[in-house]
């Protein structure tokens, strides 16, 4: 039996899990952005705007603007140089930042525009000493920081209901083998008995790359296993909200 900081885990429990996940057919990311402004891009302007009509164009004509000729990458390839690191994004005025995308706002009442928010993030960042992807994805080596970060994160309009935007962003951030369990991934662990906090769920997730790998007979990482959890435990939350709405309440 094994200690997590949310309690004991035994192997029982984590094969349990894993006959659990490889049901969910995880699998492989196939691109990323190449750059942690992109990411961040992204992340702000999928609330509340179409994926593929909006919000892939929005970051692909940033990208292009500012002469970054390919914005993703196969996902399996090593992080390399950021082509446009936050240093240089926030260069940009709001009005110049806006100019390059759209007039979008956080939300329709009382939002900021989207610019300014992506501006505001990127503010955030270079306070705590991240300017590239590789400086973003090493946060995750480091839990203060990354807590520190993401608290500051927190207080940017408009990140939608339990900050559903940070959560997003740290997933387009994360590398295949680093990741941040957020409120999905906890839901599903414990919708299957395993009440965790997110530190634990790492942990547990990191165990279980090899035991859905060996049920699978192929090499699965841990953002593989994270982000099929993630979309269950998303599809459990849809239908618990289905339940009390038929139940009137």
């Amino acid at each position: 039996m094994t200690y997590r900081s949310g309690g004991w885990i035994n192997s029982a429990a984590i094969d349990r899990l894993a006959e659990a996940v490889v049901t969910l057919d995880p699998q492989p990311r196939e691109r990323r952005w190449v750059s942690v402004s992109l990411c961040i891009t992204d992340a702000v302007w999928s609330i509340g705007a179409d994926y593929d009509k909006v919000v892939v164009p929005v970051v692909r004509i940033l990208a292009q603007n500012m002469g970054v000729e390919q914005p993703t990458v196969p996902a399996r390839e090593p992080i390399g140089a950021d082509p446009l690191p936050l240093t240089r994004l926030i260069e940009l005025t709001v009005d110049e930042l806006t100019g390059l995308t759209n007039r979008q706002r956080t939300s329709t009442r009382h939002g900021i525009l989207k610019s300014d928010a992506v501006l505001r993030h990127a503010r955030v960042f270079i306070e705590h000493g991240v300017v590239t992807l590789a400086d973003a994805v090493e946060l995750f080596t480091d839990t203060a920081r990354l807590t520190a970060v993401d608290t500051a994160l927190r207080s940017i309009p408009g990140e939608g209901a339990h900050g559903v935007r940070r959560n997003y962003l740290w997933r387009l951030v994360g590398n295949d083998d680093l990741i941040k369990p957020d409120r999905m991934v906890l839901r599903w662990l414990a919708h299957h008995g395993v009440d965790v906090d997110p530190v634990a769920a790492r942990d547990i997730i990191a165990e279980l790359v090899t035991a859905v790998g060996s049920r699978l007979e192929r090499d699965v990482t841990a953002w593989e296993i994270a982000h099929a959890i993630w979309d269950a435990g998303r599809q459990l939350g849809s239908k618990s909200s289905r339940r009390h709405t038929e139940r009137g309440s």
